[in-house]
């Protein structure tokens, strides 16, 4: 039976078992998905080295950028982002690939209007990164928010949501089980003209996307990002089977 699997910390709230199990029940595919919830991304090679029978990995939080040290090699995406979601065996080789970008591309298109020029991503992380190489793909002008970064949080104010109508927490910061928490910004700035995007997806409607409808924004949560990279990635990997 091939293998697959989920590295990260602290992930065992992860979709990604259920989803891939249910497509494999459903496809008729020999195959079985775990996560391999490591403190230190230098076991890498240990899981790799005790499961013969891994075919492909992804990779989430917060090991999207460490993870690319040991890789022997970078798709285009993967290289131009740095930051690695997907890993496939190929040759004895490990091949490190990015399908956030187009997970979270896909997934706000259909909110988009004219209106939406410039976006504040809030976050510094490879997820951040995805998002901004999708936003670039979209001609959307952007800044990165961070707490140690040029641009912090207490620097918003309401210049920066008139100029960024598009929202997007790029954060862990709500993420279950530590759902009363949420990014320190002016959540009263927002208006009917913003969508609030939050790369979380448990629970459904966190902290910040509460506070950002409740002031008029459209809302998003990050399942559909990940369903959809979900996809892509599957389709690196049979691919490379071929």
């Amino acid at each position: 039976m091939d293998l697959y699997g989920l590295i990260g910390r602290n992930i065992s709230y992860s979709f990604s078992p259920g989803y891939f199990r249910e497509k494999f029940q459903k496809e008729g595919i020999d195959a079985d998905y775990v996560i391999f919830d490591i403190d230190d991304i230098r076991k890498l090679p240990d899981i790799i080295s005790k499961n013969p029978n891994l075919r492909g990995l992804n990779v989430t939080i917060p090991y999207k950028q460490e993870v690319i040290h040991f890789l022997d090699e970078l798709s285009e995406d993967a290289t131009k982002i740095g930051a690695v979601n997907t890993i496939a065996f190929r040759n004895g080789k490990l091949i490190g690939h990015n399908t956030d970008w187009i997970g979270f591309r896909d997934s706000i298109k259909p909110m988009l209007d004219e209106s939406h020029q410039k976006a504040l991503i809030l976050g510094t992380g490879g997820a951040a990164q995805a998002v901004a190489y999708a936003l670039d793909s979209l001609n959307i002008r952007y800044e990165f928010v961070s707490r140690s970064g040029e641009f912090g949080y207490e620097e918003i104010g309401q210049r920066a949501f008139f100029e960024s109508t598009i929202i997007i927490n790029c954060t862990p910061v709500g993420t279950h089980p530590n759902t009363e928490e949420a990014v320190p910004i002016p959540y009263y700035l927002f208006t009917e003209k913003h969508i609030a995007y939050d790369l979380i997806y448990n629970p459904e409607k966190t902290l910040f996307l509460q506070k950002a409808e409740a002031a008029g924004a459209k809302i998003k949560n990050g399942r559909e990002m990940l369903e959809r990279q979900a996809e892509e990635s599957w389709k690196i990997w049979g691919d490379l089977k071929i």
